[in-house]
């Protein structure tokens, strides 16, 4: 039995613990914003955020969640309102495919919580995150927009 709250909602799964948490995300929950990239933690496009910190879910077990809060792209809007991060997308135009966006926008919106005026070393350093489509220049920007508001 899983126990762990995600975007602010309790939840139990009968799951086994060692079920990575990117599945009991998508495929118990219905939370489908998470994506699979590369199933060895290296891209980030499955990354959420387990108690405000970037966690790449398709390697994290349910065990190690036990009784965190986890929060999703789905709980990251408040209200419908977007949140800054997600807007710097949008007036950046950050996304070609889109397939990364959503464990990008997790780990720079956790960046930005614990660090609102990071240094480019430090988003070189917490962002390790893979786009595919190669738009680092407007993720900077987008960032950098961010950064100059904070």
């Amino acid at each position: 039995m899983a126990r762990f709250r995600v975007n602010g909602k309790e939840h139990q799964l009968d799951i086994e613990p060692d079920m990575p948490l990117l599945w009991a995300l998508r495929d118990e929950l219905g939370l489908s914003g998470t994506k699979f990239g590369c199933g060895v933690a290296a891209c980030g496009a499955c990354t959420v955020q387990v108690n405000g910190n970037p966690v790449r879910s398709c390697v994290t077990p349910v065990s190690a969640v036990e009784g965190s809060d986890i929060t999703t792209i789905e709980g990251l809007a408040v209200n419908a309102s977007l949140t800054p991060v997600q807007q710097a997308w949008i007036d950046h135009q950050v996304p070609q495919c889109g397939y990364c966006q959503s464990g990008m926008i997790m780990a720079v919106s956790a960046l930005l919580a614990s660090n609102p005026s990071p240094s480019d070393a430090e988003i070189d350093g917490a962002i390790s995150n893979v786009c595919r489509c190669g738009t680092y220049p407007r993720i900077r920007q987008a960032i950098r927009s961010l950064r100059a508001s904070a």
